[in-house]
């Protein structure tokens, strides 16, 4: 069986603060040693409840672009600015694109 962890290879070619790399590899922490769900479904709704657990934030119902966290906080201007509207069009996208490939 998959693991879940392999979806977060390679990383994106851009992100869109400075905190969501962190995030990503926090969530693939997160993740490491989950196998795949047997249904996209599932393995979406795993990715959403991994991305709400870690930043504290459930995309479904946030209204704001971005929020800032300070754990994901490793300098630059943008630090620990997470991009919410990232993850919602580009980047949990990417995962579930790359779990249908391996369900």
């Amino acid at each position: 069986m998959k693991q879940v962890n392999d979806l977060f290879d390679p990383p994106p070619d851009r992100w869109g603060l400075r905190g969501d790399p962190w995030v990503w590899q926090a969530m693939r922490d997160h993740l490491t040693g989950t196998y795949l769900p047997p249904t996209l479904g599932e393995c979406e709704a795993m990715l959403y409840a991994a991305f709400n657990r870690i930043v504290g934030v459930d995309l479904a119902t946030e209204l704001e672009p971005m929020v800032f966290r300070r754990e994901f906080a490793h300098g630059g201007m943008s630090s620990g600015q997470i991009h919410l509207d990232t993850w919602r069009a580009e980047l949990l996208p990417l995962l579930v694109d790359r779990a249908r490939t391996k369900i």
